[in-house]
This record gives C-alpha cells, sequence and structure tokens, in this order.
C-alpha cells in the first residue's frame, strides 16, 4: 500500500519512465518533459530544501500562478518530508504575510519579482520565514537573500550527489496521517483558515478517481486552475497517481482559448464563469448575427430555454421543430466549439462553485458534457461527480465511493469520509463548529438527494434571504439564470435580507458590452465602459433580461429594482480568486446603492 504521496508519484515515475509527463510552451513551441525528468528535478529540489536545514513536517509556501515550476516544487516540498501552504498569485502582500506567519513558514516559493517583492515588503511580520526561492533568476538581484530555483535544483543535485539516498530516507518518514497540505480558505468573510489536509485524504481522492475510471494514463489535462486552490489540487494529485499528461498554460487569461487549441486536451477542468464566457460569447455572435443564420440561432435558443425548462420539471420536451433545431443549429455549434478546444475533448469538469442550470443545458444540447461535480476545501474538494457517462443537469453528480453524505434537518449537507480534514491549523474553535463527534462536517450548503440519488445544491446556508414576509429565498440560483439570459451581464449580487422584496447590482462583460455598444450605435469611435453601463440603452437591455428573469419566478423571488455598476469585479477585490463574489464585501461597500432602492423604509 502507497504510505504517502510521494510515494505514489515516485511510483509513477518508476512505471512511466520516459513518457511524457507535461507540456509547457515556451519560445513560442510546446516542449515535453518526461516523468523521469519530472522525478529527477523533484527530487533534486527535495534534496535543495533538505541541505538548506528544513526539516519534516515544516511548512513551505508556493506564492504564484499555476505553472510546472510550481509543481516541480511542490513535489519537492513533498519529498523533503515537508508541508505545502500555496498562496494565491492574486494575494495583496498583507494577506500573504498573514498566511505565512499563520502557517509559520520557514520558505516560500515565488514565481517572479513581483511575487518577491510582495514577501520583502512584509519581511518584518513573517520572522519563521528564513529562505525565499525564486523561478525567475533574474529576480535574484532584488535581495541577497533569493535563492534561484536554478540554484536550489544544484545544491540539491551536489547532495544526492554525497548521499543518493537523502530524498528516499525523508519520504519513509511520511506516513498516510502525515500533512501533506494546508490550504486557506479564500476569505468570502473574514481572516482565511487552514484546512489541515493529509496524505491519506489525497492518497483517497487518487484513488476514488481511478475506481470511478474518469481519468486513464491516455489523457491529456489541460492545467490553468490556481494550483492554490484544492480543486486544482485534487487535479495534480489525480495526475501525478494516473501517469497522464498535463498541458500547462502560458499564464495570460486571454491566451487560454488558444492554449486548449494547441494542447488539443482530452479532458480539462474549469470553474463555471469559463463556461458562462463561452456561453456568452455564442450567444452573443448569435444576438448579432442579422443574417438567416442569426435568425435559425435566435429562434433554437429560444427553443432550447423551452427544453431545459421542461426537462428540469422533469417532463419530456419532444417535437419536429426542436429535432431541426438540434440539428441545423446547436450540432453547428458542438463542432465550432470542439474543434475550438482541439478536437479530442471528451469532457470537461466544473467545480468550486455552482453551474447554472441553463448553461448546463445548453452544453448538453450542443453534445459537449460538462460533469459538474462538488465538493469543499475541507473535504479535499471532490465529494461528488457526474460522470461522462451519466450527468444529469442541474445535480452535482453521485457521491464518491468511501464518502458519506446526508442531509440535516434543516437541508444542511454533511459528509464524512477520508476526505476530510482534520481540522483548521490553530483554530480549535473553529474545527469544533464544523466537525462533530461523529465526524460528520457540516458543509454550509443546503441541498437535497433527486430519485436518483444525485445530490443538488440549492444555496449557501449563511446566503439564504428571509425577506420581510418571512420567505426563504436562495439568491445563487437567481443570479446564475440572471447571468445565463444575457451575454452582458458578467456578475449579479442579490440583496434583500429582512427587506420587503429583492434587489441586484449587476456588472457587465467589457467586450461584450463593446459588442451591444456598436450594434446599438451608442458609440461612434472610442469606447468608454463606465460611460456605457448607464446608457439608456444599456439599462432597458437589462431591465427586459430581468423582467424575462421574472417571468419565470414566484412573486416573491422577482426583482423590484436594480442598479448597474461602472465597473466590473475584480478578482482579490469583490472575488476571490475562484471568481466567487464576496457577498458581505459587496453589501457593505455597495450599501449606499442596495439602499436606494428601497426609499420608503
Amino acid at each position: 500500500m502507497v504510505a504517502n504521496v510521494y510515494q505514489l508519484f515516485r511510483d509513477t515515475v518508476q512505471s512511466k519512465g520516459h513518457r511524457p509527463a507535461a507540456s509547457v510552451k515556451v519560445d513560442g513551441v510546446w516542449k515535453t518533459t518526461t516523468w523521469a525528468e519530472l522525478g529527477q528535478r523533484a527530487e533534486a529540489i527535495a534534496a535543495g530544501l533538505i541541505d538548506l536545514g528544513l526539516k519534516t513536517g515544516d511548512r513551505i509556501s508556493i506564492f504564484g500562478i499555476t505553472s510546472l515550476e510550481w509543481s516541480e516544487s511542490d513535489l519537492g516540498i513533498l519529498g523533503a518530508g515537508c508541508t505545502t501552504v500555496p498562496i494565491y498569485h492574486s494575494n495583496l502582500p498583507e494577506d500573504a504575510a498573514y498566511i505565512l506567519n499563520d502557517a509559520g513558514s520557514k520558505a516560500v516559493f515565488c514565481d517572479d519579482a513581483a511575487q518577491c517583492k510582495k514577501i520583502l515588503e512584509t519581511l518584518g511580520e513573517t520572522p519563521d520565514l528564513k529562505h525565499i526561492v525564486v523561478f525567475d533568476a533574474s529576480a535574484k538581484s532584488l535581495d541577497d537573500r533569493i535563492l534561484s530555483l536554478d540554484e536550489l535544483i544544484e545544491n540539491g543535485t551536489t547532495a544526492l550527489e554525497s548521499d543518493s539516498e537523502l530524498v528516499k530516507t525523508r519520504t519513509e518518514t511520511l506516513e498516510r496521517e502525515s500533512l501533506l497540505t494546508l490550504i486557506y480558505t479564500s476569505g468570502t468573510t473574514g481572516n482565511p483558515k487552514g484546512a489541515m489536509l493529509t496524505h491519506d485524504a489525497m492518497l483517497y481522492e487518487a484513488e476514488a478517481v481511478q475506481k470511478i475510471g474518469v481519468i486513464s494514463a491516455e489523457d491529456t489535462q489541460f492545467m490553468f486552475l490556481p494550483l492554490a486552490h484544492v480543486f486544482a489540487k485534487v487535479l495534480e494529485v489525480a495526475w501525478w497517481g494516473t501517469g497522464h499528461v498535463m498541458a500547462f498554460w502560458e499564464g495570460e487569461q486571454k491566451k487560454i482559448v488558444d492554449n486548449i487549441g494547441e494542447t488539443r486536451p482530452t479532458m480539462m477542468a474549469a470553474v463555471p464563469r469559463i463556461y458562462e464566457k463561452v456561453h456568452a460569447k455564442v450567444c452573443s455572435d448569435i444576438e448579432n448575427d442579422k443574417s438567416l443564420k442569426g435568425v435559425l440561432g435566435r429562434w433554437a435558443l429560444g427553443l432550447s430555454k423551452e427544453a431545459a425548462k421542461a426537462e428540469a420539471e422533469g417532463k419530456e420536451y419532444s417535437s419536429l421543430m426542436w429535432t431541426l433545431a438540434q440539428k441545423l443549429v446547436f450540432n453547428k455549434i458542438g463542432e465550432r466549439l470542439n474543434e475550438r478546444f482541439g478536437g479530442r475533448l471528451r469532457f470537461f469538469v466544473s467545480g468550486g462553485a455552482p453551474l447554472s442550470r441553463e448553461i448546463g443545458y445548453f452544453f448538453k444540447y450542443s453534445g459537449i458534457r460538462i460533469c459538474e461535480g462538488y465538493g469543499l476545501t475541507e473535504t479535499s474538494a471532490a465529494t461528488c461527480v457526474n460522470l461522462p457517462t451519466n450527468i444529469r443537469v442541474g445535480t452535482v453528480g453521485l457521491p464518491l465511493p468511501g464518502t458519506e453524505i446526508k442531509i440535516a434537518e434543516d437541508g444542511e449537507i454533511l459528509i464524512r469520509g477520508r476526505g476530510v480534514m482534520k481540522g483548521y491549523w490553530n483554530r480549535d474553535d473553529a474545527t469544533a463548529e464544523v466537525l462533530d463527534a461523529n465526524n460528520w462536517f457540516h458543509s454550509g450548503d443546503i441541498g437535497e438527494f433527486d430519485e436518483m440519488g444525485f445530490l443538488k445544491i440549492t444555496d449557501r446556508k449563511k446566503d439564504i434571504i428571509i425577506t420581510a414576509g418571512g420567505k426563504n429565498i436562495a439568491p445563487q440560483n437567481i443570479e446564475n439564470t440572471l447571468k445565463s439570459i444575457s451575454p452582458l451581464i458578467s456578475q449579479v449580487v442579490i440583496h434583500g435580507d429582512r427587506r420587503k422584496y429583492l434587489s441586484a447590482l449587476i456588472t457587465l462583460d467589457a467586450e461584450a458590452l463593446e459588442t451591444f455598444a456598436k450594434d446599438q450605435n451608442i458609440v461612434s469611435s472610442t469606447f468608454d465602459f463606465a460611460e456605457v453601463t448607464q446608457n439608456q440603452a444599456t439599462r432597458d437591455h437589462i431591465q427586459e433580461k430581468v423582467n424575462e428573469l421574472n417571468s419565470d419566478l414566484a412573486r416573491y423571488e422577482t426583482l423590484k429594482d436594480f442598479r448597474i455598476l461602472d465597473h466590473d469585479f475584480e478578482i482579490g477585490d469583490q472575488l476571490t480568486p475562484t471568481l466567487k463574489v464576496k457577498r458581505k464585501l459587496c453589501n457593505e461597500r455597495y450599501a449606499n446603492l442596495f439602499d436606494a432602492m428601497y426609499p420608503y423604509e
């Protein structure tokens, strides 16, 4: 039996040898790293850390965007018998300092000069931090205390020449219950808490992935999700366990789609916002197409909404018109998207936040599989997942083998199994709030099982709005539905707790808005995003979409008023690194706007 995650990786290195492990773009060309090469670099990094004096159990942070170097450093940390403490690339200096100090990190890997500067800026607040290692060697000039990754590898290689068993001896001390990683929750409210995940928790996830058979050694996965997040962490460990190829993005959002087409993955994972943007782009193109093709597209989209509504209600939807719409429009959409994604994609995985039911059906009708799953940082991410051969849109699938789930009397989802965390680092009080005496983790999510045993998530317990009339409303479902109705809409925050009715703040997508502005002749030459958001034509369009939303809602769920912001939300500000809205922050920051929508209170 494999005792720890590094041994899982080492076994794959031994069995896969010279097969490709990773693909990265260097100087405009995609280059391959073999498992043997990856194993050699990981062992050298581990030996380099041991040579620096790092001890078993020491915490070491990684501060940067997702890259092959990030994963190599993660492996090196585990090979040194230490615990990885990731920090989001978007974190501010004070956020990084909080995590470094709370975890007591002894060393930190940074990807470039910008991240090193953040560390150096708050160095006086992190007394335990002794070493800084940077991927980009040019950043060494910032401070004499910075060591480049190449230098660390060189030092480790020298150490291994003196003792070839150095890393093996260290990793043999690791057990399944040893601490693998401290992953800090993204903190939509208050300071983040470090979830303690063991080697056994991630080994369980790797074993479960193999049991359900969704990923094999023949797959190629495209990775751009932040490795600081547990969703990506599980995918990373699954990669080490199955031995497939991981293609890493170039590090720029605007190049993601091109990178996917170039690497031709067979599977990839993303948060819902990515699928929302793809859906919005397709719908925007159809709405702005004045040809017969556009007329057919708009007709088909209208029928798809009827079909999705019927399916969601458990009814059959079948007609000659719908059959034609699928053949003439949705099949073509699917073909174009599949080609854009490289032509080999078997399925997508969606996680990190709820996927709009409407968008799930859109991809289904286009012949593209999106396997929505569910989990939390505290449960090592994957708890439930739809399988490519058994997808029920609107659910997050069946529980993974070995995971128990039950619904509490108040609707809260409770989870128990090997994937559940040991607790929060240095926070026994917070641990006691979510882990009960019978080891059930109280998720804070509200849900239910359907007749086939698939889990549905209805909302976050703390986000439930209770109106002045006593009606309980789940805002996320309404927000996601509105986003799916118009390609212009980027984010929605619904408000109304203890108030007579619901209101909303709406942000718009810059690219879609610019197209809309040209189509409506709002601008002649220069596009001013803030100005166009407040244009009456824009307001009228959003009002039309809100009316469409309201027509399908109970009266007490409808939006009575809304405001369009002159800016979109940003990661690290109103959004978490996984693109979730920080609801409490928005309610506080935009209190004046919300209050203005309740003039008689």
